[in-house]
């Protein structure tokens, strides 16, 4: 098998203080950090220069949405070429009039704008209301048998794909992704407890997140990078209900292996991927092989009938 050279990812993992301006102005900070540390691909939080505004429904927060390309993926865009590291940029993008996505620029180590991928699942629970906020991505079809919103891009650096927060329940998205070549997958995120939950069930909601993940590695071959946000942020107008997002930012081997986790603190995590793993195991573990692929006619139903 061909070698391959190792990647270093480097994940920003923080909160939202201060305006857009100010929130991109740190941002550039941790990124020079994290590539002075070797990050050759680093990639940020769900919705990165903005506070999580889903929690509650208010018509202003339209107006944080901005276009990609735009004036933050232009500056990020010559951030990117000046230290030659490819960026995952996730925000709130006004697509057009009334058309608005939770989006991630990919931002190749040139500066140029590789595409954007939409989140195609998009929750609907108690301070999670991205339905009213989000279209979903679109499955766009280039022919047969390749209807799909999930992407690839190959980059300076590696082949990676960029699936968004609720997507990282799904196997589905993991497995499609990575069948059109990502060798990494980022999951930028912002995910955290309800303080009345936290008690009971919050040990119990991270562990899930974390297992599922780091079985999308396993059962893909490949690396995969989830980068969370951090700190308490309040619903709107209700300084006691709100969300506390948990941080724990983690980068998984294609075994499944943490190789690195953050705690609940701002930190900024630089991991060494060793690329030569995705072949190895792919090739040891040949799950992509073995997949009985004219048997899963049922995967496009929404729910199967036990007794047809």
């Amino acid at each position: 098998m061909p070698a391959r050279a190792p990647v270093t990812i480097g994940l920003i993992q923080d909160a939202v203080e201060g305006e857009p301006t100010a929130v991109l102005a740190a941002t550039i900070t941790r990124i020079r950090e994290a590539a002075a540390q070797g990050a050759e691909i680093i990639c940020l939080k769900e919705l990165f220069n903005a506070p999580y505004f889903c929690k509650s429904l208010k018509q202003e927060y339209f107006n944080l949405a901005e276009p990609i390309p735009g004036p933050t993926t232009d500056a990020l865009g010559v951030l990117a070429a000046e230290l030659g590291v490819v960026l995952v940029v996730p925000m709130y993008e006004r697509e057009a009039a009334g058309v608005y996505r939770n989006s991630a620029a990919v931002i190749d180590a040139d500066g140029a704008l590789l595409g954007v991928y939409r989140k195609m699942h998009l929750p609907h629970d108690p301070l999670f209301e991205e339905k009213y906020y989000f279209a979903p991505g679109d499955a766009v079809s280039d022919g047969p048998g390749t209807a799909s919103g999930f992407k690839a891009w190959k980059t300076r650096h590696a082949t990676i794909g960029v699936l968004i927060c609720w997507d990282q329940w799904y196997p589905e998205a993991a497995r499609i992704t990575a069948l059109s070549g990502a060798e990494i997958l980022f999951y930028p995120t912002a995910i955290g407890w309800l303080p009345p939950e936290k008690a009971e069930f919050g040990e119990r909601q991270q562990s899930a997140w974390e297992i599922i993940q780091r079985a999308h590695a396993i059962a893909n071959g490949c690396y995969v990078a989830a980068v969370n946000r951090v700190g308490f942020e309040p619903a709107a107008g209700q300084q006691a209900e709100g969300l506390e997002f948990w941080g724990g930012s983690f980068v998984a081997d294609p075994n499944g292996r943490l190789l690195a986790q953050a705690g609940r603190d701002e930190e900024v995590l630089v991991v060494p991927c060793d690329l030569a793993a995705v072949d190895v195991v792919r090739t040891h573990w040949p799950f992509l092989r073995d997949r009985r692929i004219d048997a899963y006619a049922g995967l496009t139903e929404r729910f199967l009938d036990p007794a047809q």
